[in-house]
């Protein structure tokens, strides 16, 4: 590979500040390179004295490195990142002033890795990319992670944690904002919560989550595995009466490559076939005799096909100009897709999607001190969701869904776009950044999504039934009232229906469905947005011990009308004291403020713009007459009585973060790191809805003169969340690494999301309250354990506590057509329909003055998940020649250093080495090893038999893509197998 001259590889910006200590001092720096010249952010340089003492520091984002105050003597130099090495120590003669000295690294092998890494111990330092609270997962770090995406994506947010904000933790793949999860085998490194307060990102510092692939490479290598899970190694479910089915292969292979002198490629195929068991968990009826079904559980068996194809370019172009080109396509099919919980099987979908992904990349060093990059992705994906069985749908609320699945035959194709142009130049001890960021979507959906219409039971209020289904009466002559559950109103309805009774006499009996929805109109529309981003900034290392960091971001977009999207950002790091010449800093401490915006999705505007009451009309029927026979629609006037409008609100503006941090960092014996971190963040103009024409309480006149809802979306939210955050790295050795954290958090708003309307619609009383993301503490563990004759362990530990819920009657109390109001505190034992919970005596029905119970009031149980690989190695081949592979089927050499900086992301070919080393691993993944039973999201519906339970496993609601899971069982295991060469 052609080297660039020694003049543009220099890219020298230090020039010492520091004041003689003892007499004369010397200083010395220089740039570390790759083997193609591209620079090496975050590398580790250790300067060793005659004495023996060493000083470490880590080059910057531009590859610069320096040490000041230095007495003149001969010194030793050595230097280190993941996947390189500097191939020897270097002598160095210092004398009084500055030397300069240039380092360039080589690939090593991944066997020499490990070691290599584990000399460079992880120094505290003060660079804006070295917050030693991050965290970059690499090597075998990354078998701590689950190989399926949908799990993985899971993994990655509970390392992010609600750090995040209320909006969860931001995924940038290869530096690009969307696009699917990769395959794990084309994962190179995985980097959360690094340089948290620069102004080149969009999102929350803490939790941002940033994933870079794999390049190709100088010489041919090449992985293949195999992972199979089976039920009868698998424990039950504890929501299922019975073992569920299940059965998993998951199959793939890698190759790179050289193409040409200049031209590496990497390529990849991954598919799954899992056959994944559905519980569903619910309270039905017999369909004879009508008696209650309490609990129901039946285990259903959902087909999922998956295939990902992946293709990655890299070329050298000039010695200053590198470009690569990464394509990947991916499709899925899942039948019966939405089965379990309380959906039964008739409400299975049939998903299949397409997408395809395009990115091209080019950085182009401009002389000795500007990099300019450009990046460019496309992103296409298009879905269809089929009904397995025609609506109308049937909701029994917090019993069970039955009937067809509303969404019918749905079709949506969406073409994303997005452009980068970032430079970065380097003026003495400023290392200035800015660029602009593009991005365009355009949405194609069609969607006859309830269509068929939807009878909804809700529950309530109603006459206590004796043994022949007649009212009791009390003492007053006059019927005795109960609250009766939503499956209880469902039985009374087809019990009366039968017995022929009238519609009017069924409803007093408490039968009949409380509402009743169906939507006509135009299913096809078509919407776009626009959204840019520009910023510029500026890391200054004001003293040897101080950098400062600063800059400005500005965000606008269509589809609302506020253009006020200034995002300052300000962090700094010092380290006070002196700094020790053998170990270097001990203490830093780090402080930053940054504003971030969330944009209003372009889902949200669909919504609004289908919506409309022109596109689409939502019905809306109370207490229909007509169950189970749905009206004729050619005139729909008889069913029109409430059409529910939704709007964007003409006011509404960007909702937005801002976020204060202070870090104490440390470093330790046994090459160990530990972060301090406050948080405090306040958010403004946080996204909710509200019906702005619910009728006037106690008069039942509408404000807009009409009876039709409009679901008005809004920014007139609040969230405060303040953390106190603890990590810890630790590399004690080429067998072992380990990180970790624990967090207190604390996170109070009165909306969790356009999703959130206030419960009472004229009263934000209660409404501030515990955010969706107040899980107060939160445990992860994790790492790599080597050990003799090959095998290695990689724990994965997360030990959360509850989660809030909040509490709903499940009934419409305010004409709202919502069925979120929440019950009352009773004053007194004699009401009737009070019901008696661990939370205190609840009116369903509360009278005017009772105290509403606050929202998120709930609280569900901690969640203890402990997962474990264990791996077995069989090396074989020449192992002094060899490049080899990791247990996790990497290489040595994956491209030019990208975990620290923004540098050279997309380098090529890495890897010069030639060897014949192979690895077989074999391995056994264990999911809740402990098989403790981690209930899911709790039912927070007062009228639903299961109220205050779970009825699925936590973990089973977060699904990727067209709704991939693997969670039919509590403790699963899966065994792989993974052949590298």
């Amino acid at each position: 590979m052609t080297k660039v001259p020694e003049s543009i590889l220099v890219l020298s910006i230090f020039l010492a500040t520091a004041s003689p200590i003892y007499g004369q001092t010397s200083a010395l720096h220089g740039v570390v390179t790759d083997p193609s010249g591209a620079v090496v952010p975050g590398a580790t340089v250790i300067l060793t004295g005659p004495s023996g003492a060493t000083e470490t520091t880590k080059s910057k984002r531009d590859g610069t490195y320096s040490f000041s105050g230095l007495a003149p003597d001969e010194y030793q130099v050595e230097a280190s990142a993941p996947s390189f090495v500097l191939p020897q120590s270097v002598k160095v003669s210092l004398t009084s002033g500055e030397k300069t000295l240039n380092l360039q690294l080589e690939v090593v092998m991944a066997k020499q890795e490990v070691s290599v890494q584990g000399k460079g111990r992880p120094a505290v330092s003060t660079e804006t990319a070295g917050n030693a609270s991050a965290l970059v997962l690499s090597g075998d770090d990354l078998n701590a992670l689950s190989d399926d995406p949908t799990d993985l994506a899971s993994d990655l947010q509970a390392l992010a944690g609600p750090s995040a904000g209320p909006n969860g933790g931001a995924v940038y793949i290869d530096g690009f904002s969307g696009g699917e999860m990769p395959s794990k085998n084309d994962i190179r490194a995985i980097r959360i919560n690094q340089n948290p307060f620069s102004p080149e990102y969009d999102k929350l510092g803490y939790g941002r989550i940033e994933i870079f692939t794999k390049p190709g490479t100088n010489h041919y290598h090449g992985t293949g595995y195999f992972n199979f899970g089976d039920s009868f190694w698998n424990s039950r479910n504890p929501y299922a009466a019975e073992k569920a089915p299940f059965l998993l292969r998951e199959y793939g292979a890698n190759l790179s490559g050289p193409l040409n002198e200049k031209t590496s490629f990497f390529m990849s195929a991954d598919g799954a076939a899992i056959d994944n068991g559905a519980i569903i968990n619910g309270t039905t009826l017999d369909p004879v005799t009508l008696a209650i079904i309490d609990p129901y559980s039946q285990v259903f068996s959902i087909p999922q096909r998956r295939l990902t194809l992946s293709l990655r370019l890299d070329r050298q172009i000039s010695a200053n100009d590198t470009l690569s080109v990464r394509y990947r396509f991916s499709t899925a099919d899942i039948r019966d897709q939405g089965v379990g919980g309380f959906n039964l099987v008739s409400t299975g979908l049939h998903n299949h999607s397409v997408d395809h992904t395009v990115q091209v990349s080019n950085s182009i060093a401009l002389g000795a001190s500007a990099i300019n990059e450009t990046r460019f992705q496309f992103y296409r994906v298009r879905l269809s969701s089929l009904a397995e069985q025609p609506p109308p749908s049937i909701q029994v609320l917090g019993s069970f869904i039955g009937g067809g699945a509303p969404a019918g035959q749905s079709f949506n194709v969406e073409n994303d776009y997005e452009l980068q142009n970032y430079m970065s130049l380097l003026r003495g001890p400023h290392t200035w950044r800015f660029g602009a960021r593009l991005r365009a979507a355009y949405l194609d959906d069609t969607s006859p999504t309830d269509f068929g219409g939807t009878f909804i039971f809700s529950g309530g209020l109603a006459p206590e039934l004796n043994a022949v289904n007649q009212p009791v009466v009390g003492p007053n002559g006059q019927p005795i009232l109960i609250n009766i559950t939503s499956i209880e109103n469902y039985r009374r309805t087809l019990l009366f229906t039968r017995m022929g009774l009238a519609p009017a006499t069924i409803s007093a009996l408490g039968g009949g469905p409380s509402q009743f929805t169906i939507a006509r109109g135009m299913p096809s529309l078509s919407v776009n947005q626009w959204d840019v981003g520009a910023f510029a900034g500026d890391d200054w290392r004001a003293r040897p011990n101080l950098t400062l960091s600063y800059g400005l971001r500005y965000e606008t977009q269509t589809n609302i009308r506020d253009w006020r999207g200034f995002a300052p950002r300000l962090s700094l790091a010092w380290a006070p004291g002196r700094t020790s010449a053998k170990t270097g800093p001990k203490n830093v401490i780090r402080a930053g403020f940054g504003i971030f915006y969330d944009r209003f999705a372009l889902t949200d505007t669909l919504v609004a713009s289908r919506y409309n009451g022109v596109v689409q009309q939502q019905y809306v029927v109370t207490s229909p007459d007509f169950y189970p026979t749905i009206p004729p629609l050619a005139a729909p006037g008889a069913l029109s009585g409430q059409q529910v409008i939704e709007r964007v609100s003409p006011l509404l503006r960007s909702s937005y973060l801002m976020q204060t941090a202070v870090a104490f960092e440390r470093q330790l014996p046994a090459h160990t790191t530990m972060a301090l971190t406050f948080t405090d963040t306040h958010g403004l103009h946080q996204l909710r809805s509200q019906d702005i024409n619910a009728p006037l309480p106690g008069s039942g006149v509408f404000p807009l003169g009409n009876p039709n809802p409009v679901f008005l979306m809004e920014s007139a939210g609040l969230y405060n969340q303040t953390q106190l955050i603890t990590n810890f790295n630790s590399q004690a050795g080429k067998n072992l690494s380990l990180f970790g954290s624990y967090l207190y958090n604390h996170a109070k708003s009165n909306t969790d999301g356009l999703g959130t309307f206030p419960a009472n619609p004229y009263s934000m009383a209660g409404e501030y309250g515990p955010a969706a993301t107040d899980i107060r503490h939160r445990v992860t563990f994790g790492g790599s354990i080597s050990m003799p004759w090959g095998f290695r362990f990689n724990p994965f530990v997360v030990v959360n506590s509850g989660a809030p819920f909040d509490i709903t009657v499940g009934q419409d109390l305010y004409g709202d057509t919502l069925f979120n109001a929440r019950p009352g505190l009773a004053t007194g034992p004699t009401k009737p329909g009070l019901i008696l919970t661990k939370y205190g005596l609840l009116d369903p029905n509360p009278s005017p003055g009772e105290t509403i119970l606050p929202r998120n009031y709930g609280r569900g149980p901690a969640i203890v998940l402990f997962n474990l690989r264990v791996s077995k190695v069989f090396s074989f081949g020449d192992a002094e020649r060899g490049s080899g592979g990791t247990s996790s089927g990497g290489y040595g050499g994956y491209g030019r250093r990208s975990e620290s900086g923004p540098f050279n992301l997309w380098g090529p070919r890495g890897d010069s080495s030639s060897g014949r080393r192979h690895t077989l691993t074999i391995s056994m993944a264990i999911r809740n090893i402990l098989n403790r039973n981690n209930p899911g999201p709790i039912i927070g519906n007062l009228e639903s038999p299961q109220f205050g339970q779970a009825n699925q496993p936590y973990g089973v609601g977060i699904l990727g893509g067209t709704g991939f899971s693997e969670s039919a069982d509590n403790r699963r295991l899966e065994l792989q197998t993974r052949f590298t060469f």
